[in-house]
């Protein structure tokens, strides 16, 4: 301990500092409408410190990745299409602190955040984007056709995912492990017939499926009120209990899809909630997202209802955490995404003989033309 005493002095209020945060507290947050049922979640919800720096650290990565990707896509190393998840990052990390590893979840085209928060590295999701073999899908699948551990995917096409879904709980109901399926789509898929389908089945067997419509308020181009004669998506089960959520508060996401988990394992059957949130970017990276909606409306969200800065103020505000460790979370957020990046842009695509393996699990069942993985292939280009 030969330390100067000004030292010494630092190390005391270094280590004291970190003692001195609030280790928990409770906050008040915005009740839901609710559609057939006789309460909904609680008016409060309580967060830890470390909960915090969790939902926190999840959503900057989740948003991080996502420029990341929109930066790739004008360079032309991400090619095809690419719809971003920036602004929405609180539906993702919200249900997944509210449900366990072992549930199920799928969703739509926009799955970016979800494969993340789902298991996957920034890397394999980055290398997937850029076509490599290092990504999730070996390359193969591209932004929307990610998939893991009891994560069924993004799917590309509008709302084919909710049967899916409805089936996954099916198996869940079958099997008897008290888990349940996640089912998400957009504003833009809730007028397809198959949701409407798989509700009514859903509720005939009391499938535990939390069906949750995202509403980004945009469906491509058209707001929800040319699109949809009900806009209350939370109703539009009709016969199935929903809820109408803030999607924008991570611990509104939370508590609801709490509510709902119990509502499902405790053998009630479906629910629907409806998280009203919002995409900072276009549908898909080749639209611009300002022909029919303002940049004012943009900048109003981004600087009054973001999610990350949201928790970022409750975080600051009831002392749970430093300005100083906040920002140390980010640098090295932003490093981890370089990183990947680096690796995403210089590891290999697939070679060209690969194309034609994983077509089907095991041996082709008959004879079609050119799916075997020994024809040989040559590039004409």
């Amino acid at each position: 301990t030969h330390l100067h005493p000004q030292t010494r002095y630092l190390l005391v209020v270094v280590s004291r500092s970190f003692a001195d945060f609030t280790p928990q507290a409770t906050f008040e947050i915005k009740k839901c409408d609710l559609h057939r049922l006789e309460e909904g979640p609680p008016l409060k919800a309580e967060m830890t410190r470390e909960q915090g720096l969790q939902y926190y650290r999840t959503m900057q990565t989740v948003r991080r990745m996502e420029l990341k990707a929109d930066q790739l896509y004008k360079q032309k190393i991400i090619r095809g299409f690419c719809h971003l998840y920036d602004g929405q990052e609180a539906c993702a990390a919200g249900i997944e602190a509210a449900i366990n590893r072992s549930d199920h979840l799928i969703t739509a085209y926009r799955a970016h955040g979800y494969t993340y928060t789902r298991g996957v590295a920034i890397k394999e999701i980055l290398a997937e984007l850029t076509g490599r073999k290092g990504g999730v899908a070996k390359g193969k699948g591209g932004s929307m056709h990610m998939y893991a551990p009891a994560f069924y995917g993004g799917n590309g096409i509008v709302g084919a995912q909710v049967p899916l879904g409805a089936g996954i709980a099916l198996a869940c109901q079958y099997q008897g492990n008290n888990q349940l399926c996640v089912t998400l789509y957009g504003d833009g898929a809730a007028n397809q017939g198959q949701l409407f389908e798989s509700f009514n089945m859903a509720a005939l067997w009391k499938l535990p499926c939390i069906f949750i419509c995202e509403n980004n308020k945009y469906g491509m181009g058209t707001s929800v009120e040319r699109a949809s004669a009900s806009t209350d998506y939370y109703k539009r089960g009709d016969f199935i209990p929903g809820l109408r959520v803030d999607g924008m508060d991570v611990l509104c996401v939370r508590e609801a899809t709490k509510f709902a988990a119990d509502h499902c394992r405790s053998g009630k059957g479906p629910i629907i909630m409806e998280l009203q949130t919002y995409r900072y970017h276009g549908h898909s990276m080749s639209d611009p997202g300002v022909s029919y909606r303002t940049r004012e409306e943009i900048q109003e969200v981004r600087s009054k209802n973001d999610p990350i800065s949201m928790l970022k103020d409750r975080l600051l505000s009831n002392n749970m955490a430093s300005a100083e460790e906040l920002k140390e979370i980010d640098v090295a957020i932003r490093k981890e995404v370089e990183d990947a990046a680096q690796y995403a842009t210089s590891d290999p695509e697939p070679p060209l003989e690969e194309l034609c393996n994983h077509i089907f699990y095991n041996n082709p069942p008959l004879e079609v033309r050119g799916t075997h993985p020994w024809s040989k292939l040559k590039s004409l280009s």
